[in-house]
């Protein structure tokens, strides 16, 4: 499943975060980031345009890649 994501969201790939469930302080939907790496538990790492760099969970937080093709735009987290 990681190696997955690793090839869905390579670093320099662009997202747009739909919601993050962060209790604490999550960054706000709409916001959009780079992609700057992804680790071996799956998390994406992010700067995010705001300036913040705070991860994503595939499966937990909701978001798009909005760099791909329309076609083969990829979206996660929508499940719940």
């Amino acid at each position: 499943m990681v190696d997955l994501t690793k090839k869905q969201y390579p670093a320099g790939c662009r997202v747009e975060l739909h919601r993050m469930e962060d209790p604490w302080s999550p960054v706000p939907a709409g916001t959009k980031g780079t992609v700057v790496c992804v680790d071996d538990a799956g998390q994406l790492h992010m700067q995010w345009d705001n300036g913040r760099t705070l991860a994503l969970v595939p499966g937990a937080d909701s978001f798009s890649r909005i760099d791909a093709p329309a076609k083969k735009r990829e979206r996660s987290g929508d499940a719940r």
